[in-house]
């Protein structure tokens, strides 16, 4: 099963790209394409198809939040398809911010090789649960387990 699972992974810094590499092919995870050119991330992203975008945030010319919006705007609502970031900057405001544009999960660097594979199975196990349940569900069906989007999250509160 660990074959079928794509991994995308995008950060500026050839060292960071084949550190995950080399983390990810360890537990199996062969399915993986690394880029240093977050320009191209779009086009490798619908070519690729990953099931798992692990992305770098600051990076020249094209930042990873700059990439959030591109990956915001290519899925589709009614899909889940987990972006973990690595970032060194661990600041609320980074946080929030790359929370709003769809992040799902955070990796401070440096990493931590134990958390880092904990966090990419918890996403990629819920990756393939939601394949696994919009597979089971009539068409439309899957639109009742979104998560709404209104006031109260813009705002940073709990409803």
């Amino acid at each position: 099963m660990n074959q079928d699972l794509r991994v995308l992974i995008i950060d500026d810094q050839r060292p960071n790209l084949e550190l995950m590499e080399q983390l990810l092919a360890r537990e199996g995870l062969t399915n993986v394409l690394g880029s240093t050119e977050p320009l191209r991330t779009l086009d490798l992203f619908n070519s690729f198809q990953p099931d798992l975008v692990i992305l770098d945030l600051h990076m020249p010319e094209f930042d990873g939040f700059a990439v959030l919006e591109q990956l915001g705007r290519r899925i589709p609502a009614n899909d889940y398809l987990p972006i973990l970031v690595l970032t060194a900057d661990a600041t609320r405001e980074t946080r929030l911010r790359a929370l709003a544009l769809g992040a799902r999960d955070f990796i401070s660097k440096p990493l931590d090789a134990l958390e880092t594979m904990l966090r990419i199975w918890n996403l990629l196990e819920t990756r393939l649960l939601y394949k696994r349940l919009r597979e089971l569900l009539p068409a439309g069906g899957i639109e009742l387990l979104r998560q709404p989007s209104g006031p109260a999250q813009q705002e940073g509160k709990v409803t």
